[in-house]
């Protein structure tokens, strides 16, 4: 059943998030459960005169490429279409829609790392363009039964929380995503003042400085739906102890109960109630996974409910989250890694920030927002 919030979301995506103008050429790339969105899209790049290619692909080929890959297929070089969507476009779009997102719940950690790993330089050059200004990026998603089960709703409840997100039940979304930069940019203005940072709440006591880098407002650009501040801190001076108040999911597996010490910006010490094995073979990627590539504070009021995808549980209001390897060039992060992993804490119940010995947060709420 067609959704009439889809033609507000794709002009969003194409005007707002993306910028595209006529004549660039836009990528969009996703899987064909998520076609009424793609088509969308299409048509709206059309209208601005874009030059748009629709890069289809089935949820299934995962499973069947991590069931029959070799390690020689694993650990080969990216394919032309790969390499194509991130060095030769404009602008590129991608659009989460998996039918079965627990798909890759069999695969062994070994084949998670080996891949990962082979996919490090095109990472590399898809980040530089993109902190380059030479390509625009936004990451999405297309409601499925397979998300919506994930989440524990029925599929038209789940849609709706997906849209609600995204503002798309406004008159005018794009002006509500323009008040959003407004309010957050004074919140990274505030931010990018101070040097040290303390983030306590239970079993948490976490400290790290990021004088000289930059607190990046999420405000719809870079993923969608959006609402977040984020920072890469000074990769050797994350110091102290974090527990996860949900999950960690990485390939629709689960981590549970996950609690992290450092030292000098490393992970010394990494423990979970279930998944352990997992955990540890992240964390042994490569140099650059033991070491956070960014600290976050979630700031969107309209996402309260853990729904295990992380593009939207970690823009969720009252929280913060950490990732573990590559930094986000525009926050002048200079961690490397071929994993970016995010991991989320609720703050809601008490949790503090504090800036420079102030305290700057409380109870999910900055005080100076």
């Amino acid at each position: 059943m067609y959704d009439p919030r889809l033609s507000k979301l794709a002009h969003l995506l194409v005007n707002y998030s993306l910028g595209v103008k006529k004549g660039d050429q836009l990528a969009v790339i996703g899987s064909v459960n998520a076609q009424p969105l793609m088509l969308e899209v299409y048509k709206e790049a059309l209208v601005i005169g874009a030059l748009p290619d629709l890069l289809p692909s089935f949820s299934e080929t995962s499973e069947l490429y991590f069931k029959y890959a070799s390690d020689e297929q694993l650990q080969a070089p990216p394919s032309p279409i790969e390499m194509a969507s991130r060095t030769s476009y404009d602008a590129l779009l991608t659009i989460q829609a998996p039918s079965n997102v627990k798909s890759l719940s069999q695969v062994g950690p070994a084949k998670i790392t080996l891949s990962r790993r082979a996919g490090t330089e095109l990472s590399k050059i898809f980040w530089q363009r993109m902190s380059s200004g030479e390509m625009r990026w936004c990451g999405t998603l297309y409601p499925t039964q397979g998300l919506a089960q994930e989440a524990g709703m029925g599929y038209y409840e789940y849609a709706d929380f997906v849209f609600k997100a995204g503002l798309l039940d406004a008159d005018n979304p794009e002006a509500e995503w323009l008040k959003i930069h407004d309010q957050q940019e004074r919140i990274s203005a505030e931010m990018d003042q101070r040097k040290s940072f303390r983030i306590v709440s239970e079993d948490t006591d976490l400290r790290f400085q990021a004088a000289g880098r930059h607190w990046v407002n999420c405000d719809g650009k870079l993923n969608f739906p959006d609402g977040e501040v984020f920072t890469g801190p000074i990769e050797d001076t994350v110091e102290g102890h974090i527990r996860f108040s949900f999950p960690g999911i990485y390939g629709g597996k689960e981590i549970e109960d996950i609690r992290l010490t450092f030292e000098r910006g490393k992970v010394v010490k990494a423990e979970a109630a279930k998944g352990q094995e997992l955990l540890h073979a992240l964390l042994d990627t490569d140099a650059g996974s033991r070491y956070v590539g960014e600290i976050a504070v979630g700031t969107n009021p309209g996402i309260t409910k853990f729904s295990k995808n992380m593009l939207f549980d970690e823009k969720i209001g009252g929280t913060v989250h950490l990732a573990l390897g590559r930094s986000i060039p525009m926050s002048f992060g200079k961690n490397e890694s071929a994993i970016h992993w995010d991991m989320l804490c609720d703050m809601r119940q008490g949790g503090e920030i504090f800036a420079d010995g102030e305290l700057i947060y409380k109870a999910g709420k900055f005080l100076f927002a």
